[in-house]
């Protein structure tokens, strides 16, 4: 049977250093955008310059060390803060919409795409479940 070659540790060291990098600049972008610091989304050619590396490596290491595309972190991520701030009944969701940098038809479609409901759906179904648990679980 033939072996494979073994990769050198120094190498995955590398791979795993800069994955977590990434994964520290997409959460440092996103809480820039929504403190209002940055007023446009990066792309990965953005994230890649500041680790200086090549966007095509980026990529590459991201997917080989995590099984995944870096868009699914950057989405999961913004769909986490979506989710959060729909929460706060005080926003239009329009407002949430312009605050992630979309406009809303296409948070809409982003928002949907992910959560299979739209974000006005999303919360209402999320208010109507606080209002069934402070309810002590009963309909009103």
């Amino acid at each position: 049977m033939p072996s494979t070659p073994s990769i050198p540790k120094k190498l995955l060291a590398r791979q795993h250093e800069i994955t977590a990098d990434f994964l520290r600049l997409i959460d440092q972008h996103l809480a820039d955008i929504v403190s209002g610091k940055a007023t446009e989304m990066f792309e990965i050619r953005d994230l890649a310059g500041q680790l200086c590396i090549h966007p095509t490596h980026l990529s590459n290491t991201i997917k080989l060390t995590t099984g995944h595309a870096p868009c699914y972190f950057f989405e999961a991520r913004l769909m986490d803060l979506a989710r959060a701030q729909l929460l706060d009944a005080t926003r239009s969701v329009a407002d949430i919409a312009q605050g992630l940098t979309y406009d809303p038809s296409n948070f809409t479609k982003f928002f949907k795409r992910f959560q299979g409901c739209t974000p006005k759906q999303y919360r209402e179904q999320q208010w109507e479940a606080q209002r069934l648990e402070a309810s002590g679980g009963y309909a009103l």
